[in-house]
Order: C-alpha cells, then structure tokens, then sequence
C-alpha cells in the first residue's frame, strides 16, 4: 500500500522539466509551501558542440535559490511531506513510491490519454473535450486514483500550446485547493485507457492527400512540415476551407490541380483546402504566407509535398 498525501503538507518536493512545469513551482511558492528541493531531468547539450543547459524548471528553480538534484531518489531524504510530480518525464521507481507521498497532474481524462503527450493526441484525435486530472502516483503509468479533475471545452483553433497553457492553469487551481481543503479519497479511473505515445518527427509531415480538417490539427500540434522543391517549410498556422467556399474549389480547376497545389495561401487537399497562414521556409524566420509566396515566384504550378 503506498502512503497517501498528508492533509496539510508544507514542505514538497517538486519534480517536473519542461517549460509547462514552471507555473506550478511558481505558484506552490507563492502560495508560500516549502520546497526544499526541485528534481529534474539532467542537462541536455545543444547543438553540436553546445555547453550542458539545465530544463525549464531547474533553471527557475536555481533562479530561486533552491536546491537541485537529477535524480528522483533523492526526494526521499529531502524531509518533504508529499511530493508534487508535473511532467517529470521519468518513471519513478517503487522504492521512492513507498518512502513519499507522491501526486502528479496529467492533462488529459484519464483514463483516455495515458502517457508522455495526451495534449497533442487529443488534439490530432479531434477529441472536443480534454482537462486535467490530479491524480495519486503508481509504478505503472498513469493508473493512479484521482483526487480532482477539471474539464474544458477544445476550441477548433487552439493550437496544443495555448491549449496546453490554459490546462496548466486549472491543474494549478486543483492542486492549491487540495493542498489547502486535503485531497480526500482518489477515486479509480472508469473507462477504456487509451496511450498518447511521444510524436514521431513523421507524425508532422503534412499529406496532401488527406482532408483539410485532418490536416489544420496536425498544424495545431506545431512544427508541421511539407516540402517546395526538396526543401522543409514548416506550418505553423492554418485552417481549413470546405471545397464549396473556396474560389476553383473543384479537383482539376485552374492552377488546383490536385493535393498539395495552390492558389493564393490555399492548398488543395484530399477534401477541401487548408488556408495557409504562417508559415517559415528552411533557414528562414516565421513569415506570412502570403509574404513567402510573394517570394516564391514559381515559373509554374506550385506544389507541396515535393
């Protein structure tokens, strides 16, 4: 049986690593809890020949005065009440499991969207609903019992990062309001699990075959990708057009021949068009799409994927 968070803790350890892991350490210290320690991933190089640079939260975390460590063991000697687990990104052992209450925010409702990215696999899934849960910590992933869960509306245009954003935000409205009132029991996960792997670079690739909508939530998820002419232009805003509202709308009409070509910032897909509207060609900066087809000046047709 692992230990059960105390009904008012104060001191915490908190292990998280990306940038989405900063506002809850930021707010745990706001709100005035005690943080004797911060685990994160180790440092990364960037680059070739670049130096070792901490994660997100380590840096905020070394901005703040507070003690460091890489390894999830060393939360059990930190004299914490309950540890707070926000995107760590390593499972943590049985061991550490047993020594410390241990509770983590998954974005997602669970029990759909298990895993390392339930943000983007709801948004790639056209799911039209997601949220939060805080949940207890168990050696498998992400089975625990939960204690809150907030849920949300998805908005047809919101890209994972802004979607992302307003998550963290009611995970940090469930996590202060249990660590004030007591987490209470955790209630078991109903339903079918469903896992969100980690995106495969691959998953990005924009097939012009494919419908628009289909399309636009990849866009969503960010750094989508196509080709001009052999070389990478990444998508980074775009929305679909049903076929009827979009001027040579029918396949084979003028300059649209076919999916992947375009006219003007649309591009014709497998059903309907996705309007292009920001995108960046390779070694270039995030422009318009219409500045970079001004630049583009094709001799012919325009096509992607090519």
């Amino acid at each position: 049986m692992l230990p059960e968070p105390p009904p008012h803790p104060r001191r915490i350890v908190y292990l998280g690593s990306p940038e989405l892991s900063v506002a809850p350490l930021e707010a745990l210290l706001a709100a005035g809890y005690e943080v004797p320690l911060v685990v994160s991933r180790p440092d990364k190089r960037r680059g070739r020949r670049g130096r070792p640079e901490p994660s997100p939260v380590k840096a905020a975390a070394l901005g703040r005065g507070l003690a460091v460590s890489d390894r999830a063991a060393d939360a059990v000697d930190a004299g914490a009440d309950l540890g707070v687990v926000v995107a760590f990104g390593q499972l943590i052992r049985l061991p550490v499991l047993e020594a410390l209450p241990l509770v983590n925010l998954h974005f997602s409702l669970l029990p759909r969207w298990r895993g390392a990215a339930p943000v983007e696999r709801a948004v790639l899934a056209g799911d039209e609903r997601t949220g939060v849960c805080l949940m207890a910590l168990e050696e498998e992933l992400d089975t625990g019992g939960v204690y809150r869960r907030a849920e949300t509306a998805i908005d047809p245009d919101e890209s994972v990062d802004e979607l992302r954003t307003r998550l963290v935000e009611l995970g940090i409205g469930l996590l202060l309001d249990a660590l004030a009132t007591g987490f209470g029991p955790a209630a078991p996960q109903l339903g079918e699990p469903t896992y969100a792997a980690k995106l495969a670079p691959a998953e990005l690739a924009l097939d012009w075959a494919r419908p628009a909508a289909e399309l636009s939530r990849i866009v969503r998820v960010g750094r989508a990708w196509t080709t001009v002419d052999g070389r990478r232009l990444l998508v980074w805003r775009a929305a679909p057009v049903p076929a009827a509202d979009a001027p040579g709308a029918d396949p084979g009409a003028g300059a649209a021949s076919g999916p992947g070509s375009v006219s003007g910032t649309l591009v014709r897909t497998g059903e309907g068009w996705l309007r292009l509207d920001e995108v960046q060609p390779e070694g270039r900066a995030r422009m318009t799409a219409t500045t970079w087809l001004r630049g583009v000046r094709p001799a012919g047709e325009l096509r992607l994927g090519t």
